[in-house]
Formats: structure tokens, sequence, C-alpha cells
């Protein structure tokens, strides 16, 4: 499964990638919401596509989201319905750590294993050295404090 809040398609092509290399029939791709009128999961399916995949890989799963607890929750019951009892949750390199808590404790008696999609704006080895990269390491943990907190 695709996490929505990647605008660049690095989480999609990776998960593509994956479903090439065997890991996986199909990924399902959820996301946050609309943006201009398109619901993230579509852009991110169009997008793959326009770098020569093909759409029967993909799942769209639309629904409103406003944090990954609630994309989180959304996807389990999905997953659940499915009949889903492991699965990859492909995610952004600074993401990874967090996502994987909220999908474990959203299901506990699923066996979620989070992928790097890697993100060009955040280098592992130089993150320190860019403004942004700092912001998002800075938004990663306020999120995690939040989480811990239930904010």
């Amino acid at each position: 499964m695709v996490l929505g809040g990647d605008l660049r398609g690095a989480r999609i092509l990776a998960a593509s990638r994956l479903i090439h290399e065997g890991w996986a029939s199909q990924a399902l791709v959820s996301g946050s919401g609309y943006i201009y009128g398109y619901h993230e999961s579509d852009l991110e399916v169009d997008y793959a596509v326009r770098h020569g995949e093909s759409p029967d890989e993909f799942v769209r799963f639309p629904f409103p989201a406003n944090s990954t607890r609630e994309e989180a929750h959304a996807v389990v019951a999905e997953l659940r319905r499915r009949h889903v009892h492991k699965y990859l949750v492909v995610t952004s390199n600074y993401h990874t750590r967090r996502a994987g808590r909220i999908f474990r404790d959203e299901g506990p008696d699923l066996e979620p294993h989070v992928i790097s999609s890697g993100d060009a704006n955040f280098p592992v080895d130089a993150w320190w050295h860019y403004r942004e990269s700092r912001k998002t390491l800075f938004d990663e943990y306020l999120k995690t404090v939040a989480n811990a907190v239930g904010l």
C-alpha cells in the first residue's frame, strides 16, 4: 500500500518496483483528499502510468484523511475487508518509523512491513545541509510527540 503525502512520485514508483520484483500483485494507493478537484490517489496512479506503469498494478483508494492515523484507520479496515494479513507500507524515508508504529497500532492483528521510497528532498546522508530537510525532520518529530500524547 502506498501512503499519500508524496507530491513528487517517489512512493508510487517504489511501489511499482516492488510489484515488478514480485513482492505484491497490486498496490492499494491511498491519499489525503482532493487537490484542485482531483483525489491524491488518482494523481498518484496517473503519474505512474505517465512513467510507463500499468494502471492494473494499482487499486485507487480515495477517502478523506487529515493524518497518518486517519489514513491507517481507513487502510487497515480495507485490508481486513480484503482478507489481507501481511502487507507492505511504502512511504518516504523520514516517515518510516512513525508510519510503522501507527499501522501496527491500528492493526495489531496484521503484519505491516514498512518500505522506504527515499525522498530526493531528504537525503539521508546529508539532510542537515538543507533547510527543507531540517524542517521536514522537525515536523516529523512534532508529529511523533503529538501522536505520543494523543493529539
